[in-house]
């Protein structure tokens, strides 16, 4: 691939990933959430580059957040949220073939799980000064549900709208 253009990809996805975070700011971020931007979490189907700009989006998006005051986790979020993003993003490649009736539902699962687990723990930190099982759990299933909107229902439906359009699926691979 042309690496200028694999560049430039890289850094539409990071800036659409921003920008749809930022939008819907008052969701994206706090205790109940359905971070939208990560339905781009599901790009790396495509190809293993778009890892990268995913987990740029979600690392500027955090920090635009708490410049703004808008992500309340903070600094937490910024490295442990960006992490969570990135590994789910990797996880979500490597499935990337397995699919359930032609969708990539395992790679959709990565997101919802990672995501729930490790921003449920920066939201129980948060909110209880330490770990505590009770609102570990009530965090993690609340993130898990928000993600499962912007993974399973949104992203599923992104990859096979790009699928079925020659132009866009060679945008995101080629």
């Amino acid at each position: 691939m042309n690496k200028s253009k694999n560049i430039s990809r890289q850094a539409m996805i990071a800036a659409m990933y921003t920008v749809i975070g930022l939008i819907f700011a008052p969701l994206s971020f706090g205790t109940v959430q359905v971070r939208f931007s990560e339905t781009l979490t599901l790009l790396p189907v495509f190809a293993s580059s778009n890892i990268w700009g995913v987990t740029l989006g979600c690392l500027i998006t955090n920090i635009i957040g708490l410049m703004t005051g808008a992500n309340i986790l903070g600094s937490l979020d910024i490295i442990f949220g960006t992490a969570a993003t990135f590994f789910a993003a990797v996880l979500t490649y490597l499935f990337r073939k397995i699919r359930i009736k032609n969708m990539p539902m395992l790679s959709a699962l990565p997101p919802v799980i990672i995501n729930a687990v490790v921003v449920g723990w920066e939201l129980c930190i948060m909110i209880n000064g330490s770990f505590n099982p009770v609102v570990f759990w009530a965090q993690a299933i609340s993130v898990g549900l928000g993600q499962a909107v912007s993974c399973m229902v949104l992203g599923v439906l992104m990859v096979r709208i790009i699928e079925k359009h020659p132009a866009l699926k060679e945008m995101m691979t080629k």
